[in-house]
C-alpha cells in the first residue's frame, strides 16, 4: 500500500470508486426534472428500505397498528442506485437528496416537508402522541438514544460498512479503525440493555425503531456479512432485544415496504394501502433471527 499525499487543493476529476461511485458527487441539487408522485393519503413517503428508510416504515406501521388512522400513507420507491434522489421533485422534499423524505398534506397551507430519519420519527411521535414517553425522564432518555443513533450510525455505515464491504480496495487501517468503533458502540448498547427491556426503559419508543434497523441487522448478519468478523455473539443483550422487536408484526411489515432485495416475497416495492400486504407472503424476520 503506497502512501497517499493529499494535493494542496482537492479537485473532483474522477469517480471515487466503490459500489456507489456513479451517484457520488461534490455538489447538491437536481440533475433532472421529474415530478414527485402524490397518492391519496395524508402522508406521502419517498424512500427505500435501507436501514434509514426502514426506521420510518416501522413507525408508520406501528402507528396504524396502534389505531392512528391519520397515519395512513403512500410509500413511493426511490431507487438511489438509479439516482431517483436527484430528481427535481425529490430535491423539493429533501434538498440533501437522501432517503427517507416525508410530505405531510394534512397540515394547513402548503404540505410540510420532513427529512432526516430521526426528524421524521420525532415529527410523527409528536404529531400522534405515540411512541415517545410522556414522563420527562423517559422522554429525555428516548431522545438521548435517538440522537445517539443519528450520530453513531455513520461510523457503522459510511465508515465500517464502506471500507469493509464496498470500497474498491481493502486496507487494514480504515477497517481496523472502524471495526474497533463499531464494537465499542455494540458494547455501549449491550451494557445499557443489560437491565432494560428497551432503550428508554420499559416502553418501546422511536429510539428502538431508530437503532434496530442498523444494529439489529448487524448482529443478525443481515448487513455487510460481518457478524463473524465482529464476533457479535458476545452481545447477548443486543441480540435479545433484536429478537424481541423482530417479532412485532408492524416491524415485519415495515421491513417489507420499499424493499428491493432478498426473497421477492419479502418485497413490497410500493405501499398505497394496508391491503397491499395481502398480495405478498410476509418475510418472516423471526426466522432470520433464529
Amino acid at each position: 500500500m503506497s502512501e497517499y499525499t493529499p494535493p494542496k487543493v482537492w479537485t473532483w476529476d474522477k469517480e471515487s470508486g466503490g459500489r456507489f461511485a456513479s451517484i457520488n458527487r461534490p455538489v447538491s441539487g437536481a440533475t433532472h426534472d421529474k415530478d414527485r408522485p402524490i397518492g391519496k393519503h395524508p402522508l406521502q413517503l419517498y424512500s427505500l428500505a435501507t436501514p434509514n428508510g426502514v426506521k420510518v416504515n416501522i413507525m408508520l406501521e406501528e402507528l396504524l397498528a396502534a389505531g392512528h388512522k391519520g397515519a395512513e400513507y403512500d410509500a413511493w420507491l426511490i431507487n438511489i442506485g438509479e439516482g431517483d434522489q436527484f430528481s427535481s421533485g425529490f430535491v423539493e422534499a429533501n434538498p440533501n437528496s437522501k432517503i427517507p423524505a416525508l410530505m405531510d398534506h394534512s397540515v394547513d397551507g402548503a404540505p410540510q416537508r420532513v427529512f432526516e430519519s430521526g426528524s421524521i420519527l420525532l415529527y410523527l411521535a409528536e404529531k400522534f402522541g405515540a411512541f415517545l414517553p410522556s414522563d420527562h425522564g423517559a422522554r429525555t432518555e428516548a431522545l438521548n438514544w435517538l440522537f445517539w443513533q443519528m450520530g453513531a450510525a455513520p461510523y457503522l455505515g459510511g465508515g465500517f460498512g464502506h471500507f469493509y464491504a464496498y470500497a474498491p480496495e481493502k486496507f487494514e487501517y480504515p477497517i481496523d479503525r472502524f471495526a474497533m468503533e463499531v464494537k465499542r458502540q455494540l458494547h455501549v448498547l449491550d451494557t445499557h440493555l443489560a437491565d432494560r427491556q428497551f432503550f428508554a426503559g420499559d416502553e418501546y419508543s422511536i429510539a428502538d425503531m431508530a437503532i434496530w434497523p442498523w444494529y439489529g441487522a448487524l448482529v443478525k448478519g443481515l448487513v455487510y456479512d460481518a457478524a463473524e468478523f465482529l464476533s457479535v455473539d458476545e452481545y447477548k443483550n443486543v441480540i435479545r432485544w433484536t429478537d424481541e422487536i423482530a417479532k412485532r408484526p408492524a416491524v415485519q411489515r415495515g421491513r417489507m415496504v420499499n424493499r428491493m432485495m432478498g426473497d421477492p416475497s419479502s418485497q413490497l416495492r410500493e405501499r398505497h394501502d394496508a391491503s397491499d400486504f395481502d398480495t405478498q407472503t410476509q418475510d418472516k424476520i423471526g426466522s432470520d433471527a433464529d
